[in-house]
Order: structure tokens, then C-alpha cells, then sequence
């Protein structure tokens, strides 16, 4: 009898919008877009306890995550992706936009601001 086995998920999905900006970002910063990627992470901090971070990095690390979404390589270290599995990274520009918004299924709670967050 064979074993069914559920296909694996990435650690976070990432809307073509929030890729587009990212990739853009990456470009006008000199980067490779074939080697580079959007790091995703989680940090102590704010006043909810932990806060998201993002930034850009040339390569992965050794044993992050990697996922491809539009194009856009995204890298998640195995200490944040407990935080912010089933994730969903969106971009919300214009005048009144709020720019990189992380939807995290996994928060119990956020601070006043929306800043920081506890799971």
C-alpha cells in the first residue's frame, strides 16, 4: 500500500505585485537578479516581540529556504520560517500605500502600530 504523500508548500507566497517592486529594487541597486533574492526574516523586536525583516542578499544561505515567485528568489532562514508559514508578502504603493505588508495567518496579536507581532 502506498503512502500518499501532500506536496510541499513555500514557507511564504509572494503576489506579482510585491515581486515586481522587489525585483525593480534589486535591479537598481546593481544586483543580479539571477543570484540575488529578497530575504524574509523574523527578529526580536518591537513592541509586540518580534518584528519582520527584509533586506536584500546577494545568495542564500546554506540551509534557508528558496522559493521563485514572479521571478523574484525569495530566502528564509529555518528560525523565521516557523513565524511566518502560509505568509503572504504583498506591496501596497502609492500616496497613501504602506509599501512591503507581510499577511501572516500564524500572528495572535499585533502592536497598535503594526509594526511588531506575537504568534
Amino acid at each position: 500500500m502506498s503512502q500518499s504523500v501532500e506536496p510541499s508548500r513555500d514557507p511564504v507566497e509572494v503576489t506579482e505585485t510585491a515581486a515586481d517592486q522587489a525585483l525593480s529594487l534589486i535591479e537598481q541597486e546593481g544586483y543580479d537578479t539571477d543570484k540575488a533574492g529578497l530575504r524574509l526574516f523574523v527578529q526580536q523586536g518591537g513592541c509586540a516581540g518580534l518584528s519582520y525583516g527584509l533586506r536584500f542578499d546577494v545568495e542564500p544561505e546554506d540551509d534557508d529556504a528558496i522559493t521563485e515567485h514572479h521571478g523574484l528568489r525569495v530566502f528564509v532562514d529555518p528560525a523565521s520560517q516557523k513565524y511566518i508559514d502560509g505568509s503572504v508578502l504583498d506591496f501596497e504603493g502609492g500616496l497613501q500605500g504602506k509599501g512591503f505588508d507581510v499577511e501572516n495567518p500564524n500572528v495572535e496579536s499585533e502592536c497598535g502600530c503594526g509594526e511588531s507581532f506575537r504568534t
